[in-house]
This record gives structure tokens, C-alpha cells and sequence, in this order.
């Protein structure tokens, strides 16, 4: 028993050593979603920080999406998990209600893309200097952001806020109650570019569009695993998917190495001969339940001419020829067996008259000698 614990004890060390070895591997001084957890160049976490510097109660959406406040700002950065359409149909009546969104992403997510009506372009712009002209950002003349960005295509409410060769790589829209800022470039509001041209005071007067002590929240719920996310590739393409993996693999050589049955050993049980009589019976009776009448005197006149073939040294093939050698050869069998198959037909209704026609062919078939009809039974 001591011995068996021991050995689990093993198994379980071994699979949490192999699962934080991989995710202690796999952490990267790199955020391409812009987390808010992360310090990284291209992390948001300043944003949350600045936000909270301002007098803004901030948190997290995390475990299940929910926004119930009024009056709260939504930063959304680049979902990795997508949005379904009822939360994406959600978001769109919280903004509707009054709520204020921000919702930057590179290539943005398609629920929430169609729920926000935000329409982008295929072909990129550079972003890496953008000049402002919204109606909100005083003292903002241009932001810097990464290399390239997917410009917008504005609707007649929506109005551009930043430009980029001519061409919006942000907007607002009043959106009912509410107010949709859309960015195409969410680096602009990284931890490593709020230090950059006017990006800092860009991020001052989004806040500002919320009344001074209204929560800010961020989506992280949407940078998490959700059930979207369970799918045959995420064993292989995404941390947990491989961590999860791993762990399984090294479990099953860990019982595999042990040599642990996962039960009891089944005996196979002996398989009992039959005896011939046996499956006689059994196709007989298979044969009375379908009503095959007709094709059971076939078999039995078939078989009955196949053995006298044999005593004869006939060929059964053709059927013809069969019987013009018989009745040349043996033609007091031959008009037995003949007799035998017209009364074996002839007893279609009774079944006494079949079992007396089918001993009949039986006897022709397989003749018993005078020697051994007197050989006393033992």
C-alpha cells in the first residue's frame, strides 16, 4: 500500500514539474493581445494604472463577461477569444444605454465588428504617426503607434479622430446614449508608446469622456480560455492546450513504467463444441421461423444428390447430365431418388409427409448395410 502512494506521489510530481516547465517556458516578455496584466512594451497595463491615478475605480472582467454599471468605460484590446453573438449583441445595448467603449484591435473581432457597425478596410496604412483632429482631444496633434494599421470606413455618424494618409485609423460615434472610440492601432495606448508624441495626453482625454470617479473596466475575460476556445487544435497550438498535454503523456509512461493494470484480469471463457446434430437443429428451426419451406426440400434434394454423386462418382454439375448418368449407371437408385424428391414436394402442406419423404432421401443418400442394421447398439 505504502508502495502504491509512493508511486502516485511520483506521477504527481513528475506532471506538475513537466507543467511548469512548459509555462514557465512559454512566458514571454511579449503581449500581442495588450493585456492589461502585462508589463510588456506592447501591454496595457499603464492604461489601467493611469486610469486609477485619475480617480477611476478600475477593474477587470474575468470568469464570465458582465458589465452591469452605468456610466463605466469599456477598454476592449484585441479579443484573442472571440466574441459570441449574444455577448457581442450585449455589449452593443450596454454602449446603446449610455455605456462608453473603447474598443481597439488590429484586425478586430466579427460579432462585435457587426454589433458596433465598425467596418475596416483590407489594405493597411501606416500608423506609426497618425494626426489628430477629433472634436475631444485638446492638445493632441498626432500619436504614434506601430508599423501599419487597417483603416476604417466611416458611416455617416461616425467621425474620424485620427488620420493616417488621409484615411481614419480611429472614430467616434454616438451610439444611442453612448459613445463608440474605435482604434485601429491599440499600440498607441500601450505601455511602451504612451511616452511617445501626444499618446499619453490621447489616453488623458479618453478618460475624460467618462464623468470624473466612474468605474473603468477592461476586458480580459476575452484574453482567457472560454469554451469557444476547446477545440481539436488548441491541444497543440495554445499554451494550456500543450501543457494539458504533456501532463497526460507523462501520466500514462508514468503507468506504463509501473506496469498497473487499470483491473482485474477477465478469463476468457472456454468455447464449447456443438455437436452437429445441434446445428442441424438450429438451422432447421431458423428455416421454419423465416417459412422457407420451398428452399429447405431444395437443400434437402441438393444434398441428398450430392452424396449419391459420391457413391456413384458422378459430377453433381450439371444437373442434367447428373441424372442421365445416373439413370445409365444406377437406374434403381436413380428411381429411388427420383420417387424420393416427387413425394419430398408433393408434402408442401404436411409436415409428417415431409419428415417421411426426408428419411427417405436420408436412406438413399447414406445406405446403412445389411451388416450394420444387425450390429446390436452398445
Amino acid at each position: 500500500m505504502r508502495g502504491d502512494i509512493r508511486g502516485w506521489m511520483a506521477i504527481g510530481v513528475i506532471g506538475l514539474a513537466v507543467l511548469a516547465a512548459i509555462l514557465i517556458g512559454q512566458q514571454k516578455p511579449d503581449s500581442p493581445e495588450h493585456s492589461t496584466n502585462s508589463d510588456a512594451a506592447n501591454g496595457a497595463s499603464a492604461v489601467m494604472l493611469y486610469a486609477s491615478a485619475m480617480g477611476h475605480p478600475t477593474h477587470q472582467v474575468t470568469g464570465s463577461f458582465e458589465i452591469s454599471e452605468a456610466n463605466t468605460m469599456l477598454f476592449v484590446f484585441t479579443p484573442t477569444s472571440p466574441y459570441t453573438s449574444e455577448e457581442a449583441d450585449a455589449t452593443a445595448r450596454w454602449v446603446h444605454d449610455g455605456g462608453v467603449i473603447v474598443y481597439a484591435s488590429e484586425q478586430g473581432d466579427p460579432e462585435l465588428d457587426t454589433a458596433l457597425t465598425v467596418n475596416r478596410f483590407a489594405r493597411p496604412v501606416p500608423s506609426d504617426s497618425a494626426d489628430a483632429n477629433g472634436p475631444f482631444l485638446d492638445g493632441v496633434r498626432s500619436v504614434a503607434g506601430g508599423t501599419f494599421a487597417l483603416p476604417f470606413g466611416l458611416g455617416a455618424r461616425q467621425v474620424a479622430v485620427l488620420r493616417s494618409g488621409g484615411l481614419p485609423i480611429a472614430y467616434e460615434e454616438r451610439f444611442g446614449r453612448g459613445l463608440v472610440i474605435a482604434l485601429a492601432d491599440p499600440l498607441e495606448l500601450c505601455n511602451g508608446y504612451l511616452e511617445k508624441a501626444d499618446n499619453g495626453r490621447f489616453l488623458a482625454d479618453l478618460l475624460g469622456l467618462v464623468p470624473a470617479g466612474a468605474p473603468v473596466v477592461f476586458d480580459e475575460y476575452h484574453h482567457g480560455l472560454t469554451a469557444s476556445d476547446i477545440t481539436p487544435a488548441a491541444w497543440i497550438l495554445t499554451p494550456w492546450g500543450a501543457a494539458l498535454l504533456w501532463l497526460i503523456v507523462a501520466i500514462f509512461f508514468g503507468l506504463l513504467l509501473r506496469g498497473r493494470r487499470f483491473g482485474p484480469l477477465v478469463p476468457r471463457p472456454a468455447e464449447a463444441s456443438r455437436l452437429d446434430a445441434e446445428w442441424a437443429v438450429a438451422v432447421g428451426e431458423l428455416l421454419r421461423r423465416a417459412g422457407a419451406r420451398a428452399v429447405t426440400l431444395g437443400v434437402l434434394a441438393r444434398a441428398s444428390e450430392r452424396a449419391v454423386a459420391m457413391q456413384t462418382g458422378l459430377p453433381v454439375e450439371p444437373r442434367e447430365r447428373f441424372w442421365q448418368s445416373l439413370w445409365q449407371r444406377a437406374p434403381d437408385i436413380a428411381s429411388d431418388l427420383d420417387s424420393a424428391e416427387r413425394a419430398l414436394y408433393g408434402s408442401e402442406k404436411s409436415e409428417k409427409d415431409l419428415l417421411a419423404a426426408a428419411q427417405r432421401l436420408h436412406g438413399i443418400a447414406y445406405p446403412v448395410s445389411e451388416e450394420g442394421r444387425r450390429r446390436p447398439r452398445q
